[in-house]
């Protein structure tokens, strides 16, 4: 119920490729696990994802503005991988006006390696009150400050978005606009720094 690339990011992005991956057909693990009986549930859980960052981003007033068959093509699109299906729809998900200048809030999750913790998520306004952009390292001092070397030390993580790690410079109104999954919201892997 993760994206493949968040769980490349978090369990194997320091490995080779190509990715080997065991796949298990009895013994379900249903206490780690959603299990999804159908591809309807995928579905269901997919638009709800969608829904939730749209009422992030602009109050859901833009998914509310579609009708069921613009719901269908974007879920279509991305089952049937025709990405300009899934985008001319998406794309308005990733629009704002530009007296706006970004979306309301940033739908973001932030995923650690190291903790039991399932991920972090809050509300993060893409620009502060004195009108300057948010940048990754604001938000990552924000919500969490462990991620972020202290000024005399080394940094002991990695931060991961997508497989790349992104300046902690870069605009995070920028990076959800550009670097959020399919679901609209950014997943940012948080990982020990390797050693070697």
């Amino acid at each position: 119920h993760y994206p493949i690339g968040l769980l490349f990011d978090l369990h194997a992005s320091n490995t080779a490729l190509p990715w080997s991956i065991t796949v298990h057909f009895k013994n379900f693990p249903e206490k780690d696990l959603l299990h999804c009986h159908s591809k309807d549930v995928i579905e269901a859980h997919f638009m709800a994802c969608i829904k939730e960052a749209d009422a992030l981003k602009h109050k859901s007033q833009v998914i509310n503005e579609m009708q069921k068959k613009d719901h269908k093509q974007l879920w279509m699109g991305l089952q049937n991988d025709k990405f300009e299906q899934f985008w001319a729809i998406n794309r308005k998900l990733m629009e704002y006006p530009p007296e706006d200048s970004g979306f309301r809030y940033i739908p973001f999750r932030i995923y650690q390696a190291t903790t039991e913790r399932p991920f972090i998520q809050k509300l993060f306004r893409p620009i502060a009150s004195g009108g300057q952009l948010h940048t990754l390292g604001d938000l990552l001092k924000d919500v969490c400050p462990s991620a972020i070397a202290p000024e005399d030390g080394e940094q002991k993580t990695q931060v991961m978005i997508h497989g790349i790690e992104p300046m902690l410079e870069t605009p995070i109104q920028w990076l959800s606009e550009h670097m959020s999954y399919p679901d609209n919201f950014l997943h940012i892997s948080i990982i020990p720094r390797p050693t070697d």
